[in-house]
């Protein structure tokens, strides 16, 4: 069993998601997987700039064979996809920035989103080529976003709508309020790990 971990902690050893994605790669390590780990904060994903795209489009879509310039600037991007393919399960750990996924978290997705790869057209839509493979998403945030404020959730909810498109069966943890409850902290995290733990006893 091969798993990925994706983690993009920039806080370091300050970083709560850092607290989750750590113990997430210790169960999968307790369960003998073999694990990768591709930090985000050191190893940027590039972005679908103008030419990027363009060559990209070109490849993807249209079937050109690509060389030379074109060719080189996909480089980083079919790294990253070729990395996801591999693995059997991924771990995604990142703390939610205003509402959402931070951009390096995104661009890691565009680049690996990838038409002929990780989906593509179907009849009648379309199919994710990573089907029977399993992701579990975690992430931390100093607000709780439930109830009446869920719909300014645009974090959890874009990871997995991300994920599943491509054909994973995904799970979330999240480790909500942390800054709005301070004396819940470690409560908080604790739950957190929990939920982790019974994750990967039916994801390995």
């Amino acid at each position: 069993m091969k798993a990925l971990i994706v983690s993009y902690c920039p806080r370091g050893e300050r970083s709560r998601t850092k607290q989750l994605v750590d113990y997430a790669a210790g169960v999968l390590k307790s369960k003998k997987a073999s694990v990768e780990v591709l930090d985000l904060a050191k190893e940027v994903p590039d972005f679908l700039l103008p030419d990027r795209l363009a060559s990209y489009y070109r490849r993807n879509y249209m079937g050109e064979k690509l060389a030379g310039k074109d060719l080189a600037q996909l480089k980083k991007m079919d790294q990253m996809t070729d990395q996801l393919m591999k693995a059997d399960i991924v771990v995604i750990g990142y703390p939610m920035y205003n509402f959402s996924q931070p951009a390096v978290v995104k661009g890691w997705f565009d680049s690996v989103m990838q038409k002929g790869k990780t989906w593509d057209f179907a009849q009648g839509g379309y199919a994710g080529l990573m089907k029977g493979r399993k992701a579990l998403v975690l992430s931390t945030s100093g607000g709780a976003y439930e109830g009446d404020l869920a719909s300014m959730d645009h974090s959890i909810s874009l990871s997995k709508l991300h994920l599943s498109f491509m054909g994973y069966t995904v799970e979330a943890v999240t480790g909500a309020g942390i800054n709005r409850y301070p004396e819940r902290e470690q409560d908080i995290l604790g739950a957190a790990k929990a939920q982790i733990m019974e994750i990967m006893a039916r994801f390995v």
